[in-house]
């Protein structure tokens, strides 16, 4: 009995000891080498190309390379579900929007987008708009709007997948415009480019990554999502200001599987954070006027999860919820 006592004890201490001096050893010692970074949508869209400048500013603190990688698919829920599933020790990172939370409250995610993720910084918000050929018929947002309603499920979008903000954004249109379009959902925006300019889609609602065919004038762009013009296409109209009040929102951050150290979440949070000065970085979010937009990891939290439940209340009132 002394001597299971004694272990039973023993065990306890070393336990105790490895709580109270190992947590800070480890991050002390962290990195010991390179760190996966997950993006969750495909190469060369403005998610994966704002996130590829943020680690290359975020490396040069952290002393060790960050290796991206792209798995997109599911709306965004793939590569989320992959980094949910890897060992909490800092080394497999990724990139997170809103959709996963969109997806969890439709029923296609098997996992929790908040309470299975460690939140580690917010750094960016989306701009999103509704683009068309240049060559279109179409000239403005309200005669698109006004073929629709003339010609219902005639015209397709594409979107970066179902569930996602430019997805849910154009079906809450439709709700309130008493519209309808057919939905071609593709994996990001370069498969959706490549569908207007075959012309597969006749339309994308989507995330800047159009921006470069824009200023080409090989696309034209309708209208943007957000509650205010864009500073970059300024004679562009809002959704919201023709008349129908839809905004179509998504935080832009880096998270971890749940249970990361205190400690080197502290020290990922604060190398993202130094990256947001990067000149490298805000030239990438300047060519996608995608605004910068920083929240530490408590505050990150917080909004993940006020985020959460407002996505939770928009999907029930789109009827497309899993209850």
């Amino acid at each position: 009995m002394y001597r299971r006592k004694s272990i039973i004890f023993g065990l306890m201490m070393s336990i105790s000891l490895t709580l109270a001096f190992g947590f800070p050893a480890l991050a002390a010692e962290y990195p010991t080498k390179p760190i996966n970074l997950v993006i969750q949508y495909p190469a060369g869209g403005s998610s994966d190309l704002t996130a590829r400048a943020l680690a290359n500013g975020a490396k040069k603190y952290l002393g060790q390379p960050i290796i991206c990688e792209n798995k997109a698919g599911g709306g965004g829920t793939v590569g989320v579900a992959l980094v949910a599933a890897k060992p909490p020790d800092g080394y497999t990172i990724g990139t997170v929007t809103s959709s996963p939370a969109m997806a969890y409250h439709m029923g296609k995610l098997n996992f929790h987008p908040v309470n299975d993720l460690t939140p580690i910084m917010r750094w960016g918000n989306y701009l999103f708009g509704i683009t068309v050929q240049s060559d279109s018929q179409f000239k403005t947002i309200q005669e698109l709007i006004q073929y629709v309603k003339q010609n219902p499920e005639k015209l397709s979008y594409g979107s970066p997948g179902v569930g996602t903000p430019p997805h849910l954004a154009m079906e809450e249109l439709s709700m309130v415009a008493g519209i309808k379009f057919t939905h071609i959902p593709h994996k990001g925006i370069a498969e959706n480019n490549t569908a207007l300019l075959g012309g597969h889609i006749d339309i994308i609602s989507d995330s800047s990554g159009w921006a470069p065919l824009v200023d080409a004038g090989k696309f034209r762009l309708l209208a943007t999502w957000g509650d205010k013009r864009s500073d970059r296409y300024p004679q562009v109209p809002t959704i919201k200001e023709i008349g129908y009040d839809v905004v179509a929102r998504s935080h832009l951050g880096v998270i971890g599987p749940k249970g990361i150290p205190k400690p080197i979440v502290a020290k990922l949070a604060e190398a993202f954070k130094k990256a947001l000065d990067d000149p490298e970085f805000l030239s990438v979010m300047k060519k996608m006027d995608m605004p910068t937009y920083y929240l530490g990891t408590e505050g990150y939290e917080k909004y993940m999860r006020s985020d959460f439940e407002n996505i939770g209340k928009l999907v029930q009132k789109l009827g497309l919820s899993k209850q």
